[in-house]
């Protein structure tokens, strides 16, 4: 549609409302003054579809951590609540056309839909959509709509045994520890406990280990999604995907059976997408992870012995501790927070990394070396992994193996420096790296 068709579109009350939900949303694509608006329509919430949302460079302050940015989001929750006060307004004329009172009465009707060819493309000849209009010829006790509520077995859910038990922590603050078999029916567990310690905590959560669960078996989907501060939920067994999803403060550890025959580090012992979405707590798993380990991770951290592709894609912040080898396209558009990986093979910045939002540097400051080795020492306490404590009892030989992912955008904010050069196991350390290696000791 035309500019020009737009502005005769739009109509303006003499209060200097919009109308319609139609006329604010053209009033946002063509801007306030196009109106004489002395402020920004309701809607806008400022995107100017940059098409970055995963480098943390947002110029209007939406899709970023930077502090600097994020100071020229302009938007409110308020003007989202109004957009869909007009969107509906706007549903209820065009239903009023059609002769509907309310959206069940619509669902099913296929006779009040036609096909309109709207552009002239050669992609639209010979589409045809009357198979998906197609009106069946039932009875009217037929429904075309869901008129029986699902079951879906929340009843059965585990969960409610975890909250039982529970009371006095979430009453009284007094701690406890229960001990559960798990099986791989039972879904999301830890998410409803987690949703009654913030109905009455809010995210401050419980003191740490207030609740502390263990588990024995094998988990299904979504072991410990948004796991409240103050729970400690220990797993001897494994897990399926989405293992911490939206991890909110708690501790999860996962190791295999301690009668285990094989060698954790070189099996898997969690799903895929794990820690997706995390903002804050601690993991630990003594065995490998599938594909998208920590992916949008913005506060967690977390120890693993292995990861499949993808691994840390698009993380904001955090911290992740890799003790083993990494599938492909490692770091895609991790724009905050600190990976460490041990390359065990020697082929992770040639082969694994995605070096295209990040650098590659040796772990030689004292710092960094402190918080691998605490990191790895917790691994090994808490999980008994034998891989960490191999690790430990070499590591004079061992920490020349670890390197450093330290995304751009990070050191940007931070204000730090570039690397001209990616770093690779066992080669050389750069000149300027020996001399800050003999400046800190």
């Amino acid at each position: 549609m035309l500019l020009n068709d737009l502005r005769g579109r739009v109509r303006v009350q003499t209060d200097g409302k919009l109308q319609t939900g139609r006329d604010v949303v053209i009033a946002a694509l063509l801007g306030a003054e196009e109106f004489g608006f002395a402020t920004t329509p309701l809607i806008t919430m400022g995107c100017i579809m940059l098409r970055k949302c995963h480098l943390n460079t947002c110029s209007v302050g939406i899709a970023t951590q930077d502090p600097a940015l994020r100071k020229k989001f302009t938007g409110q929750p308020e003007h989202v609540i109004n957009f869909f006060f007009y969107l509906a307004e706007q549903v209820r004329q065009y239903m009023a056309e059609m002769g509907f009172r309310t959206v069940d009465e619509m669902v099913g009707r296929v006779d009040m839909l036609d096909v309109q060819p709207a552009v002239d493309h050669w992609k639209a000849r010979g589409i045809d959509l009357s198979a998906i209009l197609y009106n069946p010829p039932v009875p009217g006790r037929v429904a075309r709509r869901c008129v029986q509520r699902q079951n879906h077995g929340l009843e059965q859910a585990l969960d409610h045994q975890l909250i039982e038990q529970a009371r006095p922590a979430l009453e009284n603050l007094t701690p406890v520890e229960m001990n559960f078999p798990v099986r791989n029916v039972h879904r999301a567990v830890g998410a409803m406990l987690s949703g009654e310690i913030a109905r009455r905590y809010g995210s401050e959560g419980l003191p740490d280990e207030t609740i502390r669960i263990h588990l024995n078996g094998s988990a299904g989907q979504s072991l410990g999604a948004f796991l409240a501060k103050g729970v400690t939920l220990t797993l001897e067994g494994d897990a399926n995907d989405y293992v911490g999803k939206g991890l909110s403060g708690g501790r999860l550890v996962i190791y295999p059976p301690r009668t285990a025959g094989f060698a954790a580090e070189e099996n898997i012992l969690i799903g895929n997408v794990v820690l997706y979405g995390a903002t804050s707590g601690e993991a630990f798993f003594n065995g490998m992870a599938g594909e998208r380990f920590a992916v949008r991770n913005s506060g967690s951290t977390a120890v693993v012995e292995g990861v499949g592709d993808h691994g840390c894609e698009y993380m904001t912040n955090g911290l992740v501790l890799v003790l083993g080898p990494c599938g492909r396209n490692f770091a895609a558009g991790m724009s905050g927070g600190i990976a460490y990986v041990f390359d065990e093979r020697m082929d992770f910045t040639k082969k694994r990394c995605n070096l295209s939002s990040v650098d590659l540097e040796p772990v030689i400051e004292m710092e960094d070396v402190q918080i691998v080795r605490d990191l790895v020492t917790r691994h090994a306490e808490l999980t008994g992994s034998p891989r960490a404590r191999m690790i430990l009892d070499n590591w004079s030989d061992m920490l020349p193996r670890f390197i450093k992912v330290f995304p751009h955008e990070f050191k940007r904010v931070l204000g730090v420096s570039r690397v001209s050069q990616p770093y690779i196991t066992g080669q050389p350390l750069p000149a300027v790296v020996l001399a800050e290696q003999v400046q800190h000791g």
